[in-house]
């Protein structure tokens, strides 16, 4: 049974499950349909908003909260970290179906003992030149499965009115006392660019 977490909430991973060794971390999002229960619902004329390219990031810090090489940033550019632990799925450029829109591989075992954390951003690209943000997003979410059992172990639904905001932290994966832990974060910025994101950490 998935364990469903709130906002700022935080839950051990490996204490529980020592035996967890690969994870898979599904974001998922759906655009407001016009007239929808969405904040945007009704804006727009008939059909649905225009399509809004989401990209999910990893950033991969160490104990300092810092980025130590450009190759720990793994986004649609750069699919597989250094330490060869974290690979991204690759780029949805709608978020249209149900399920996870993008998709992040962590071996557990196989990330650098250098890095302390990993950071699970979205933000929408070309954001300023459309005119978008995440008033026009619903459904988004951030779930961890076991990979090896296909097991879905947690869920986050972030619930916030994230109007205005261009980029989510949408929540981490981080070591502590020799365990790995999850915390739900769900903070809304206005970084207009995944680069923008990156130089709060360099």
């Amino acid at each position: 049974m998935a364990v469903s977490l709130k906002k700022g909430q935080r839950v051990d991973l490996t204490k529980n499950d020592p035996g967890l060794s690969k994870l898979m971390i599904g974001l998922g999002w759906d655009p407001v349909k016009s007239g929808g229960k969405g904040l945007m619902g009704g804006l727009f004329g008939g059909g649905s908003a225009p399509n809004i390219d989401c990209d999910a990031s990893v950033l991969m810090l160490d104990e300092n909260g810092k980025i130590r090489d450009k190759k720990d940033i793994v986004y649609f550019a750069n699919l597989k970290s250094k330490c060869g632990a974290v690979i991204h799925s690759g780029d949805n450029l709608t978020g249209d179906g149900d399920g996870d829109d993008e998709q992040v591989l962590v071996e557990l075992s196989s990330v650098s003992p250098k890095t302390s954390k990993l950071v699970f951003v979205v933000n929408i690209y070309a954001c300023e030149k459309r005119k978008q943000d995440f008033g026009m997003i619903q459904n988004a979410f951030i779930r961890a499965v076991d990979a090896n059992r296909n097991n879905e172990i947690l869920r986050y639904n972030l619930t916030d009115d994230y109007s205005g905001a261009t980029s989510l932290i949408v929540g981490e994966l981080y070591r502590h006392g020799g365990q790995w832990k999850f915390a739900a974060i769900g903070q809304g910025t206005r970084d207009t660019s995944i680069s923008s994101i990156v130089k709060k950490y360099m």
